[in-house]
């Protein structure tokens, strides 16, 4: 583990790696982000669900997990590096003061945290390339700022270019019953900065998974969504690699 991210379970050659970029609302001590703690909860600081899902995934053999390992808004790591969300300033009608940082803490934050997270992620990959990595985030069911748009979809699939997995996963998730977005509730061609730097870019299959908040919130839902993740994931890695 280091400060940008840690590695649960056992990576495997030709396994599954989960990729959970927001999986953690942890704000260093020397941190000061100048907002009501009570919002780190929330949806703005932290996929919720998605660390206790890829915590049982990383449970089953040839499965782990790699995943962030501060806020999003301490770091956003699904962004573009010089990006203007990567310290972002607002979140959802939110402003987040400690965040109007000169040329100066912003690149400190980049060395800190966004560099060895993608750093470590690469030299993981290469290491002990999977079959498939599995991007794993978690969507609130509804925006603050917009309470009028209506998220109905259980879990969304996400991709840019490359939408081999997703072609395969999305009947197979409802096959589960579930309602499922294709590039719902946002485009994977906008927001998919990891999984382009690391899969697209390099040609490695990915799944790129969105589940709805409230589908995650304990463990029993962790459980299930946990088993039926990792058995749609190893459906997808035995058809790519068919």
């Amino acid at each position: 583990m280091s400060e940008a991210f840690q590695i649960l379970g056992t990576p495997r050659f030709g396994g599954i790696l989960v990729v959970s970029d927001h999986a953690s609302n942890r704000v260093p001590v020397d941190i000061d982000l100048g907002v009501d703690p009570a919002l780190l909860e929330q949806h703005i600081a932290v996929d919720i669900g998605v660390a206790g899902v890829a915590a049982m995934m990383a449970q089953r053999p040839g499965i782990a997990a790699f995943l962030g390992n501060v806020s999003r808004l301490v770091c956003d790591f699904n962004r573009d590096e010089h990006g203007p969300t990567v310290c972002p300033i607002a979140s959802d009608g939110h402003a987040i003061p400690g965040n109007a940082l000169d040329h100066a803490g912003h690149e400190a934050r980049l060395a800190r945290f966004y560099r060895p997270y993608h750093a470590g992620l690469a030299t993981q990959l290469d290491a002990m390339p999977p079959a498939l990595i599995l991007s794993l985030h978690s969507f609130t069911p509804q925006l603050a700022s917009d309470p009028a748009q209506l998220r109905p979809w259980h879990v969304g699939v996400l991709y840019n270019a490359d939408d081999r997995a997703a072609r395969i996963a999305i009947p197979l998730l409802e096959a589960e019953g579930l309602v499922v977005g294709d590039q719902e509730p946002y485009s994977g061609r906008l927001l998919n900065a990891t999984m382009n730097r690391h899969a697209e870019t390099e040609g490695r299959p990915y799944l790129g998974i969105e589940v709805r908040q409230d589908q995650i919130t304990d463990p029993a839902n962790h459980a299930l969504w946990a088993e039926r993740l990792a058995r749609i994931a190893n459906r997808v890695a035995v058809s790519l690699g068919g």
